[in-house]
């Protein structure tokens, strides 16, 4: 049964405030670490570890995170998640070493796994057939956080110190809790909605976070070192798979998996948001490669976020009402004709003109998809299912971007070395004459890797995805 209007007003504006914070201290603390550096001597090392324990935390711990949700209850769960997440804030802001640090922003990656991943199952129960427009609504409210979130933290480090990125999230994150329990529906927490599987949860957590450190790392430390990791990732995620086939209750029902729509709503996330986030990283990148100054460069999230805020619950409700296969296929297309908008940049001049035009049809196509393919991904999941259904998507679009960013990242160094360039950088500001026109042949090729995946999840939702969500029957 749908919850009153009060229950869903509430439960959508704390989950996406606790979203938020874990978004943000994604992007913000990124243009923190200078500052942490030079309080802390972190090093470049110390300073890839901030970031990098919170990354491969949240990558590792979605399925678990879900798993958990369906067991204790998804409100229980987010609340629990949020509170973690300031605590471990807070250890972030005290932090005396390096260490410390680091050991608090892992513990930043629990959390945020549990939040954003028990955020979505809970709109997805909570609203049910209006699913689609909540996910909109959400993806609005932190798009909002998403864009703000540089700036202010910029405006932050720079007239305080980088520790009140940390204690901002104090009182956002209180207000988030109050709002969850306060919004509570009534006979909401079940409970008891699966069992934990614990061999599954410390199997699925290794095998992710060891993949996710040989990708990322394979290109800063080399094949050799980062193949331990890479061979130990595998064959957990064998050893997952197999476990899963035998035991009783395991992490990932089969029956979840066997529901229409979920495999192929998973698959194409993987797809699309391989081509995503590979666009996301290497465009910033290129427009300072191509003489654009970083803050200008960074502009280029601006449109995207822009239409989501505005465009993302319009194409939520289109979803509801038709299903999600026309606007993820419509949408992904779009995308990768924005990309291509791309090709003849290859100076500062060309930059200003064809930039504008790509930015506002690649945020059109990103609008058009985000909130479809979430929908699409948690829709057919039954309620006491809801939060696996969601680690499960969360997982297939983190694995999704890591793998396209490190395939497309070789590509490029691949062509640029191909074309004569010297030098490990494709796109070093510096490079001129011939080791230029070699980082452009570079781009060239990741554009039309990125077009490419963008067409193939377009391709793969007309003809996988149904016409309507089940839950919105």
């Amino acid at each position: 049964m749908q919850a009153d209007r009060r229950t869903r007003r509430l439960t959508l504006v704390a989950t996406a405030l606790g979203s938020s914070l874990a978004f943000l201290d994604t992007t913000v603390v990124v243009v923190a670490l200078p500052s942490m550096e030079e309080d802390l001597g972190l090093g470049l090392a110390g300073q890839q570890w901030v970031y990098l324990a919170y990354a491969l935390t949240l990558s590792g711990l979605y399925l678990l995170s879900g798993a958990v949700g369906d067991r204790v209850g998804l409100r229980r769960a987010f609340v629990g998640g949020v509170v973690m997440f300031a605590a471990a804030s807070l250890v972030c802001a005290v932090a005396s070493t390096g260490g410390m640090l680091i050991a608090g922003r892992a513990l930043q990656g629990v959390g945020g796994a549990v939040l954003t991943t028990t955020s979505l199952a809970l709109l997805r129960v909570v609203w049910a057939g209006e699913a689609g427009r909540a996910i909109g609504l959400w993806t609005s409210l932190t798009s909002v956080a998403t864009i703000g979130g540089p700036p202010l933290g910029g405006v932050v480090v720079e007239a305080i110190s980088w520790r009140w990125v940390f204690f901002l999230n104090l009182p956002f994150a209180a207000t988030a809790i109050a709002l969850a329990l306060v919004g509570r529906g009534a006979g909401e927490e079940t409970g008891g909605r699966s069992t934990l599987d614990v061999v599954g949860a410390v199997l699925s957590a290794v095998g992710l976070v060891g993949l996710t450190f040989a990708l990322v790392e394979a290109r800063s430390r080399g094949l050799v070192e980062v193949l331990p990791a890479a061979v130990i990732g595998v064959a957990c995620l064998v050893a997952f798979g197999l476990w899963t086939a035998r035991v009783t209750n395991p992490l990932v029902p089969p029956r979840l998996l066997r529901l229409p729509g979920i495999l192929a709503a998973n698959a194409v996330t993987i797809v699309v948001y391989a081509a995503l986030a590979a666009q996301l990283l290497f465009l910033p990148v290129y427009l300072q490669f191509v003489g654009l100054s970083p803050t200008v460069a960074s502009l280029a999230f601006t449109p995207p976020g822009l239409a989501l805020v505005l465009l993302a619950p319009r194409f939520g409700r289109i979803a509801d009402r038709r299903g999600p296969r026309l606007p993820i296929a419509a949408g992904a297309a779009v995308i990768a004709c924005g990309v291509l908008l791309l090709l003849p940049v290859e100076d500062e001049a060309s930059a200003w003109r064809w930039l504008p035009i790509s930015l506002l049809v690649f945020a059109v196509g990103l609008a058009a998809v985000v909130a479809p393919i979430t929908a699409a991904a948690l829709g057919p999941a039954p309620p006491d299912l809801a939060g696996v259904a969601s680690g499960l998507n969360q997982t297939a679009s983190r694995v999704g971007g890591i793998v396209s960013v490190a395939a497309l990242g070789a590509l490029a160094g691949a062509v640029f070395a191909a074309a004569g360039g010297d030098g490990s950088t494709p796109f070093d500001p510096s490079l001129a004459g011939g080791d230029r026109e070699a980082g452009v042949e570079a781009f060239h090729a990741v554009l039309a890797g990125i077009a490419l995946l963008a067409l193939t999840g377009s391709a793969l939702a007309a003809s996988l995805l149904g016409r309507r969500d089940p839950a919105a029957r």
